[in-house]
Formats: structure tokens, C-alpha cells, sequence
């Protein structure tokens, strides 16, 4: 796991504190290193602009981004690396790295419930970008045409 933290000092009358930031925080391997070990990769990335709890606490600068090792099997979404560049990098880096040291890739991920509003909430919307993948032309058409006849 590689760091990249920020030191910022807070003075409250005559107390000052001292806090570390982890803005910048890496686990496995990167897009690149996959590649270079023949690993064929799907990189899937969320903007915290996008994130209703960064946009409310005013840290909407940064993303998440995981990859997917792809197999030939359909389906497989093992997770392989990710990097997250946010203020809460290092709370939010957690789920990601039990993620992998248990098997679990993005389709279960984004069928976890996550609390709301809250920025692990980007980690979710990864799983649903990664669950809307597998839909196919037809699903995707009756899904359409269902929803039409209900509204």
C-alpha cells in the first residue's frame, strides 16, 4: 500500500492540533503493472464531484478508481489494484483492501447496502458501474420496454 499524506494544522484558541491527511492512497497494482504481467484490465473510475456527501462537505476534488482483472470466463470480477485521490483516502481504503484479501469484486460491492450520504458511497457506485456492465442488448431492451409499460 503506497501513502501520499498532508500534514494541516487547526488552532482553536489557545489549542493547536495537528491533523494527517491521507489524500493519496494506492493498494496492488496500478493499470500499467497489470498490463505489463499480461493481465487484461478494466479500470473503472468514480469522480467525488459526483458524490452527494464530498459535494456537501465541499471535497468534490478527487476519484476512485479500481481495476478488474477480466478473464475469459464472463462474469469473473476480481479485484486487482485501485487508487483513491480524496481527502478520506485512507478511511475509505479499507473496504477496497477487503475487498481483495477475501475474494470479493465489485458485483458484490455494489449490492452491499453502504450508509448515505457518506463518501464510501463512491466505492458503491463502482459496483454499479461494474454490475451495468453485465447487462446484455436483449436485458437491457426488455428492461426498457418493462419500464415504459409500467410508467
Amino acid at each position: 500500500m503506497r501513502r501520499r499524506n498532508d500534514m494541516w494544522t487547526k488552532t482553536v484558541g489557545s489549542l493547536t492540533r495537528r491533523f494527517l491527511v491521507e489524500r493519496d492512497i494506492h493498494v496492488r497494482l496500478h493499470e500499467n503493472q497489470a498490463r505489463e504481467k499480461g493481465l487484461e484490465v478494466d479500470a473503472f473510475v468514480q469522480q467525488l464531484r459526483e458524490v452527494d456527501r464530498a459535494i456537501l462537505e465541499g471535497d468534490d476534488e478527487g476519484f476512485v478508481k479500481v481495476f478488474v482483472k477480466v478473464y475469459v470466463k464472463k462474469g469473473t470480477n476480481q479485484i486487482v489494484g485501485a487508487t483513491i485521490v480524496a481527502r478520506n483516502a485512507g478511511d475509505m481504503i479499507s473496504e477496497i483492501t477487503l475487498a481483495m484479501t477475501h475474494g470479493l469484486g465489485l458485483k458484490k460491492i455494489g449490492s452491499t447496502i453502504h450508509p448515505y450520504p457518506t463518501q464510501t458511497e463512491a466505492i458503491r457506485k463502482l459496483g454499479d458501474q461494474f454490475n451495468r456492465t453485465r447487462l446484455t442488448p436483449l436485458v437491457k431492451s426488455l428492461f426498457h420496454k418493462w419500464l415504459a409499460w409500467t410508467r
